[in-house]
């Protein structure tokens, strides 16, 4: 993985730097950008963004963008989606880590345990996991920031989480509860074969705003989800205990702590 930019080490590797935060996670402070990076002057933004992260334009609906948010939301003409029943997909394009959920309803990630009754704002939900798998898929600003259901179902009514907006980045992570601090949605989806899956979306420094739609009570594989806007953002899903067999690739990587780059629509495990 790449070393972490000076600005990332700053903020969460230095007295100083934390105390910044206690500014910049403020929801004026992230509101104030979101408005900035909406308006028609933040165009001048996206030649440089685009050149910066060597993005390519190719297969995208449009090329001309009104705002640098606009760009940054920008939508393929086309995804390439799995279609097999029995496979989970990845819900979009970023660095999927895997982690057991203890039989205690707690995850590690570096350092910094997580129990999913914070994460999910319910003890009797977090219950459901106890010994399941949870997957945290980290989008990184050059990343396609739209993203689809990981599988089809029935889904549950949305529960919304605000928060303050912390960067996803691992240094992040190994020294603030991250996930359960920023600003996040999800919805379970309930499957006749597969159990109950719960799809997150989490929001980040700065902006990281969720824009999810409204949909049908029935959903479906591969279609879209919503997308973020600017921030380097996270999406987590929750597997119940017996339910999914990871790819022997992925699953190889998460015992040695390492993410795997992953597309939106590819296979990434067997349910069960």
């Amino acid at each position: 993985m790449k070393k972490e930019s000076w600005s990332i080490r700053l903020l969460y590797g230095t007295a100083v730097g934390r105390a910044a935060l206690l500014l910049l996670t403020r929801p004026i402070v992230s509101k104030a950008a979101g408005i900035f990076l909406d308006s028609a002057p933040s165009r001048v933004l996206v030649p440089f963004f685009i050149k910066k992260h060597n993005i390519a334009l190719d297969g995208l609906e449009k090329k001309k963008f009104r705002s640098f948010n606009d760009f940054f939301t920008r939508k393929r003409c086309e995804n390439r989606v799995d279609a097999s029943a029995d496979h989970m997909i990845s819900p979009c394009d970023g660095y999927l880590s895997v982690y057991p959920i203890r039989e205690s309803q707690v995850f590690r990630i570096k350092h910094m345990e997580y129990r999913l009754a914070h994460l999910l704002g319910s003890k009797r939900i977090a219950e459901r996991y106890r010994g399941g798998t949870c997957l945290i898929f980290r989008l990184t600003p050059q990343n396609y920031h739209r993203y689809c259901y990981v599988c089809s179902g029935v889904r549950s009514r949305v529960r919304r989480m605000e928060g303050r907006l912390h960067c996803v980045r691992p240094i992040a992570c190994t020294t603030i509860p991250v996930f359960a601090q920023n600003s996040r949605e999800y919805l379970a989806i309930h499957t006749p074969r597969f159990g109950t899956m719960i799809q997150m979306e989490i929001g980040a420094l700065l902006v990281g705003r969720i824009h999810n739609f409204p949909s049908k009570k029935t959903v479906r594989k591969g279609a879209e989800k919503g997308y973020f806007e600017f921030g380097g953002s996270t999406i987590v899903v929750l597997v119940q205990r017996g339910h999914l067999e990871i790819k022997q690739e992925l699953a190889r990587r998460a015992a040695q702590g390492l993410e795997t780059s992953v597309r939106l629509g590819e296979w990434i495990g067997d349910l069960r």
